[in-house]
């Protein structure tokens, strides 16, 4: 069947748009938690790429605002995309844990052999962490220990002692816990529910259409294999679940003819994106940002198939227009810049964002 399309621009225009969107350009004022909230989720694996990926969206910031963000509860820190650790935001977090725990991971008889906990035991088994959270943050040893005080649970006392690592995964994803304040250089864990700000994780069938809604508003114009690739292998929320809810969507999704793709934006973003321009900024992100991470480095508009090894491994990353052109890095307390792109770097501005970034590195 034919798509109608409401209107056609080119990747240049869709890209500007979605710049704007994603506070690359202009760069935004928002709150560090207001920056985690319009990207939807922000890779925490190594905390100075984090915070670098907010501070890089804020026009004035300083070290340490993320820490302090996730310390007042305004942000929250969970395991969720593609089992790595995420910060999200309290309000709409809620939608993407709903989605990962859709699989039941640890209803597999391959966890119910390892952990000897069946389905059934897991109500009890999360009421038990909880207690043991109530009066206040747990390293994973505490937790295993405080755990092994019940009969049930004693045999899961090495588990712990070991890390826990696939063990805690799914207490965050159904809202028992999160991450807490690190304590002498180890991660500690805190019950979700006592963060006033916390929305609690909607029903499946509520937060699929909105989550969808939600990557459109930030990453759009985006395909649904953009979507399966975000919220499908990254959430494991199935590909028939996205597909009802995509339908679900109708009316609220507009289609857009962008040089010969098919890609969507939710309908009040239309007039935007109609009015978009190309961007003409150079932009210097760290490495596994949510500007590629959201996409996916596959999406060859945003990283060029000859980048896409560097981007993998995590380089930082040197946009301009929106598209990967090279890679950075800060060298004998210089910024260091790799313009890997056939067109000549635009030196003036490539030069400036450098500036910009090392006053936020403090080099």
């Amino acid at each position: 069947m034919a798509t109608t399309h409401e209107l056609s621009i080119t990747w240049a225009r869709a890209l500007g748009w979605r710049l704007e969107r994603q506070l690359l350009d202009p760069v935004g004022s928002m709150s560090p938690a207001e920056v985690v909230r319009r990207l939807g989720a922000v890779l925490s694996m190594d905390e100075s790429l984090a915070e670098l990926a907010v501070r890089t969206r804020r026009g004035s910031s300083r070290a340490g605002e993320l820490r302090e963000a996730h310390a007042d509860g305004s942000v929250i820190k969970v395991f969720a995309f593609r089992g790595s650790v995420h910060y999200l935001s309290p309000e709409d977090g809620g939608l993407f844990l709903s989605l990962r725990q859709a699989g039941r991971q640890w209803e597999l008889p391959s966890w119910v052999d390892h952990y000897r906990l069946g389905p059934a035991d897991w109500p009890d088994f999360r009421a038990a962490v909880r207690e043991a959270l109530a009066d206040g943050p747990l390293t994973v040893g505490e937790l295993g220990e405080a755990l092994a005080r019940h009969r049930a649970y004693r045999h899961l006392e090495p588990v712990f002692a070991e890390g826990a690592g696939t063990l805690i995964k799914p207490l965050t994803w159904q809202g028992d816990m999160c991450f807490g304040p690190v304590r002498d250089g180890r991660p500690t864990f805190q019950r979700l529910d006592r963060n006033p700000r916390w929305q609690g994780i909607p029903e499946l069938d509520d937060a699929g259409p909105r989550a969808i809604a939600m990557y459109l508003r930030s990453y759009g114009p985006a395909t649904p294999d953009h979507v399966h690739y975000w919220l499908g292998s990254g959430l494991s929320a199935g590909r028939k679940r996205l597909d009802r809810w995509w339908a679900e969507l109708g009316d609220r999704l507009v289609a857009v003819d962008v040089e010969g793709t098919t890609a969507y934006v939710v309908a009040e973003d239309a007039e935007a994106l109609a009015a978009a321009r190309p961007s003409d900024s150079v932009r210097l992100l760290p490495g596994h940002d949510q500007w590629v991470m959201g996409p996916g480095t596959k999406d060859a508009y945003v990283t060029p198939a000859r980048l896409r090894d560097a981007v993998t491994r995590k380089a930082n990353l040197v946009l301009a227009g929106g598209v990967v052109r090279g890679t950075w890095a800060v060298v004998r307390d210089e910024v260091t810049v790799s313009w890997l792109d056939e067109a000549p770097p635009p030196r003036a501005a490539v030069e400036a964002e450098a500036t910009r970034v090392a006053e936020i590195l403090g080099s």
